[in-house]
């Protein structure tokens, strides 16, 4: 059903977007009527290669349709926004009708330089993102602790075993005293190159490492997802929670967001919670929701992920409508709220303004509020 909704949305994309390319003037008098369809057809084609031949596909062909079609969805994306920006002052053409058309020829070309930054900026190694978390119930023996999370790798087709061994690379390097993985391990949807496995098993630290289940383990790969996790050495939290030093719990839900979607009630963030011991308690969330709920619960400290922080501009205000806290640090009640912008990009390797990050957190003891520093 989404793939169905996001070929619909291409196709209306590419009619309008080429519609209003027709009428600029420096390709009206150079590019011929046919030549102009005969492009869009063949990238609106391009398009449905990607979603249905490269998304489930694998090996090479498959990595270059899921990549160029995504790129070119997410180009196709900004022209429409920069057009329909022209569009709106000028009336649909109305009010200036001899500057319109070259005001649409300006909006193209910002699109393009917005789509280079985009590329840019999301082949770039993700940023380490630190942040200072005061706990309260933190024992005075764990002040200074050092918890490294991830979230949203999406590893497929596209993002491959080189890509996470980097990244293995890059968070031991930070020296972690606990490893989370917020979810979305797998893309759901065709195969990951190499052997994931050994790249995971790298990462290790004293306190453990641990993982919740976001929506695209419910995408069909699920199994393959957990699987992966445990014989590498996560310990998958399901609606539970695990004390991994006296006085430090870390609890985790299945991604909200599915549970939503598949119509499951239930009480997962107190089921969570339920009859854990006094002291530091982190909440790990794919989906940062239900934040007022832990924190009445006296959680000191959740961590989510899923936005992807909107990814490419202006998406992010759509995004924001159904998930608020869509990255960043945030108090909630009191409660420290950090949300990953996401590890690695779904779809195009694109990212408009926000770099893709890895988490660093310090945790500090505190002896009488909770809150952060």
């Amino acid at each position: 059903m989404f793939m169905t909704m996001l070929a619909a949305a291409g196709t209306l994309l590419h009619a309008y977007v080429f519609w209003r390319v027709a009428s600029v003037p420096a390709i009206r008098k150079r590019v011929p009527r046919t030549v102009l369809v005969g492009l869009g057809v063949a990238l609106w084609a391009s398009l449905f290669l990607s979603f249905y031949l490269g998304h489930g596909g694998s090996g090479v062909l498959a990595r270059v349709l899921e990549l160029f079609g995504m790129t070119w969805l997410a180009m196709l994306f900004l022209a429409f926004v920069a057009l329909l920006a022209v569009d709106l002052v000028t009336g649909f053409g109305l009010l200036l009708p001899r500057l319109a058309p070259r005001l649409r020829g300006w909006a193209l070309l910002a699109a393009g330089v917005l789509s280079v930054i985009a590329l840019v900026q999301g082949m770039r190694p993700p940023v380490v993102r630190d942040y200072d978390v005061r706990l309260a119930g933190l024992p005075a023996d764990l002040d200074g602790t050092t918890l490294v999370a991830m979230s949203d790798l999406h590893l497929g087709s596209v993002l491959g075993e080189r890509w996470l061994a980097a990244r293995v690379e890059q968070v031991q390097a930070l020296r972690p005293d606990i490893v989370v993985l917020l979810g979305d391990l797998l893309e759901g949807h065709g195969h990951a190159e190499g052997d994931l496995a050994a790249d995971l098993r790298r990462l290790s630290a004293p306190l453990g490492v641990w993982a919740v289940t976001g929506n695209h383990e419910s995408h069909g790969g699920r199994g393959a997802s957990a699987r992966l996790l445990e014989d590498t050495g996560f310990q998958v939290l399901h609606d539970r929670w695990a004390e991994v030093w006296p006085g430090l719990v870390i609890a985790g839900v299945d991604d909200l967001t599915s549970r939503r979607r598949s119509g499951r009630g239930g009480d997962p963030v107190g089921q969570a919670l339920s009859g854990r011991p006094p002291g530091a308690t982190i909440l790990l969330s794919h989906t940062p929701w239900e934040a007022e709920k832990a924190a009445a619960a006296g959680v000191g400290l959740m961590l989510g992920g899923h936005t992807h922080g909107g990814q490419i501009w202006p998406l992010d205000y759509l995004t924001r409508t159904v998930y608020p806290l869509l990255g960043g640090r945030y108090e909630v009640d009191g409660m420290p709220v950090i949300v990953c912008r996401g590890t690695g990009t779904w779809g195009p390797r694109m990212r408009l303004w926000r770099p893709s990050e890895i988490l660093r957190v310090k945790l500090q003891a505190a002896t009488t509020t909770k809150g952060s520093s």
